[in-house]
């Protein structure tokens, strides 16, 4: 970069003090410049490039190869790992770019939108056992989808009348009550106007594995995984850390951006992606879809657990995980509320 700024004042026919003048720092400092010895920051290389008529990008793109050179030093073995892992983090916050709606999920929208205008008005007779059955439903699938073999009925009967169902597991009687109790903490977040952030998607997950995988629950995952039947490998967990950092950075800046459809489904999908605990990742994905859902006055989407619907949801998923293609997957959830939604008119009209 040296060579190039230099390079280029003299072609324009600049003393280094018409420069330095001109951004407003000492000579001695944009002499350092040129001959490498001190590095302009990242808002002085902008002002170099307008004021030498250099390339902005080409200016920056030198400016951070140095930098990153020069922090790496000698130590080549950890610098490469340290390239792997900034990568991974680049290309996820390149994923993060605004989503440009396809008309198919924006026409999806807007049959949405008028749907909620009418739920809005029938709001009055929303009931707790109405919300109750619903919910009831959304466990047993959400479940399901992960290989629970309770029924409906069962299901119900463990969570509301505290029976033990002959020859199914202890863990799928704890899935049943966790859910339950992780829809009554999501309710409770919303009652509280609560921010989404990391302590309560943490507090959301705590609940899912309570008394099945207690060292696991609500804590990120230390070890690498694999999902089953997919061609995706999730991040290494010592990125884990930071790309959820990144995830509740990238939902802070765009939820007053995106239709509510389209970012609830985002979360979904990113959450998912990053898989960051050792189990109970689809769950709470879906919790933390259904909470901005229901913020935002919506009703729950709830995915089905039938061998058709449940890999028209994976193949969905894996599609946006390794081709960056989310439109699928956005078009599904914006489908599963579309019909939750005329569902519950129906309920409530009657």
């Amino acid at each position: 970069m040296k060579t190039l700024i230099k390079t280029a004042r003299e072609n324009k026919g600049l003393m280094l003090r018409e420069v330095a003048q001109m951004l407003g720092i000492d000579q001695a400092l944009v002499s350092k410049f040129e001959t490498g010895n001190r590095k302009p920051t990242k808002a002085q290389v902008h002002k170099l490039a307008e004021i030498l008529d250099i390339d902005s990008n080409e200016l920056m793109v030198s400016w951070l190869k140095e930098k990153i050179l020069y922090e790496i030093g000698d130590d080549n073995d950890l610098a490469l790992q340290a390239m792997i892992a900034a990568e991974a983090e680049i290309k996820f916050k390149l994923s993060s770019s605004k989503l440009a709606v396809p008309k198919a999920i924006k026409s999806l929208l807007a049959d949405i939108d008028k749907l909620k205008k009418k739920l809005d008005k029938f709001r009055k007779f929303d009931s707790y056992r109405i919300a109750q059955a619903l919910e009831l439903e959304y466990t047993f699938e959400s479940n399901r989808i992960e290989g629970n073999t309770l029924t409906l009925k069962e299901t119900d009967l463990v969570i509301n009348e505290g029976l033990t169902i002959s020859g199914k597991s202890m863990r799928e009687h704890l899935e049943a009550i966790n859910h339950k109790e992780a829809i009554e903490y999501v309710k409770h977040l919303i009652e509280k106007k609560s921010a989404i952030n990391e302590r309560e998607v943490l507090s959301i997950h705590n609940l899912i594995l309570r008394g099945i995988d207690q060292l696991n629950a609500g804590v990120y995952r230390n070890v690498q995984v694999m999902i089953k039947g997919s061609s995706f490998t999730p991040p290494q967990p010592f990125l884990v850390g930071k790309q959820m950092e990144d995830y509740f950075h990238w939902y802070t800046s765009n939820k007053a951006k995106l239709h509510p459809i389209v970012l609830a489904a985002e979360m979904h999908e990113r959450l998912v992606t990053i898989h960051p605990f050792i189990d109970g990742n689809g769950r709470t994905s879906r919790l933390v879809m259904n909470l901005i859902l229901l913020k935002n006055g919506y009703v729950i989407a709830n995915l089905k657990g039938d061998a058709k619907s449940r890999m028209n949801y994976y193949n969905a998923l894996e599609k946006a995980q390794t081709q960056n293609n989310k439109n699928d997957f956005i078009e599904l959830i914006a489908q599963v509320e579309l019909t939750s939604l005329i569902r519950y008119l129906k309920i409530i009209g009657k």
